[in-house]
């Protein structure tokens, strides 16, 4: 708070708060526990700093709910791993990020030993708790866990776009795009040269995530959309065929299936000649 702001003028609000209830110093003294000299006391102004707990309690009696706020960003967020102590049994900092230690490879001072060869028995005394201390590192973290916490997902429809191609995306509130999926509808009668239409599938065309929001279950979401949507319209199974390893593992994390009858990958080489000139 700077000198230019005013500060929070408690005897007006107490009494606004009463007025609002309906109750005298008497009748809030005798619901709150805090004596009649006290809030008279406060409503006159004579007692400027009262301490939180009265105004807790004084607030409280009425059903009422302080709130403390930042202008720029809402409600203050509580601080994570709030249940974790030191060996000391003391709160970590509240500005870095804490993490609990189970074993060597939590512990950044760490980092040099390979202690995934040593048995239990032999590691280091280990602290309960580390923090990340790399100023830049938190802000990117906690970057992330807004990201984590604000992306929606929506699949978009556009009229000039053939209803068969699917596309979903993943923004931020501001309009951010920070992820897509994007995949087509095919018919298996066609594929096999029948007519009309009848059987449906999907094919999936890509999940692209922007690689500063990686790791946060955005493609994985992406995926869980074009699932809920298949059915609704009533198509029972979706196609992918993929090249990289990485891509393999996601989509079998999100529940697809290997597909031996069919192809995981496609490739073609051709040779290259550096520096020579072309033939006459």
């Amino acid at each position: 708070m700077t000198d230019a702001e005013p500060l929070t003028d408690l005897a007006a609000i107490l009494r606004a708060l009463r007025r609002a209830v309906d109750l005298s110093q008497r009748e809030l003294a005798a619901k709150s526990g805090v004596p009649q000299a006290t809030i008279a006391r406060i409503e006159s102004g004579r007692s400027a700093d009262p301490g939180f707990r009265i105004i807790e309690r004084l607030v409280g009696a009425v059903a009422g709910r302080i709130t403390i706020s930042l202008a720029a960003s809402g409600e203050l967020a509580p601080v994570p791993q709030e249940e974790l102590r030191d060996a000391a049994g003391r709160h970590p900092p509240a500005h870095l990020e804490a993490r609990e230690v189970g074993e060597p490879r939590d512990w950044p001072g760490a980092w040099w030993a390979h202690w995934y060869d040593v048995p239990p028995e032999r590691w280091p005394r280990l602290p309960a708790v580390t923090y990340r201390l790399d100023r830049g590192e938190r802000d990117r973290q906690r970057h992330r866990d807004r990201v984590r916490r604000d992306c929606t997902i929506r699949r978009c429809v556009d009229p000039a776009v053939p209803s068969t191609s699917w596309r979903f995306v993943a923004e931020r509130p501001g309009g951010e795009l920070v992820g897509e999926l994007r995949a087509h509808e095919r018919s298996v009668d066609l594929l096999i040269g029948h007519y009309p239409v009848g059987q449906r599938e999907l094919v999936l065309d890509g999940v692209l995530v922007a690689p500063a929001y990686r790791l946060l279950g955005i493609g994985r979401r992406l995926v869980d959309a074009l699932s809920v949507e298949m059915g609704r319209a009533g198509i029972g199974s979706a196609h992918a065929l993929v090249a990289e390893r990485g891509a393999i593992d996601f989509l079998l994390a999100c529940g697809f299936e290997r597909a031996w009858s069919r192809p995981a990958a496609l490739r073609l080489e051709r040779a290259v000649s550096v520096g020579r000139p072309p033939p006459r």
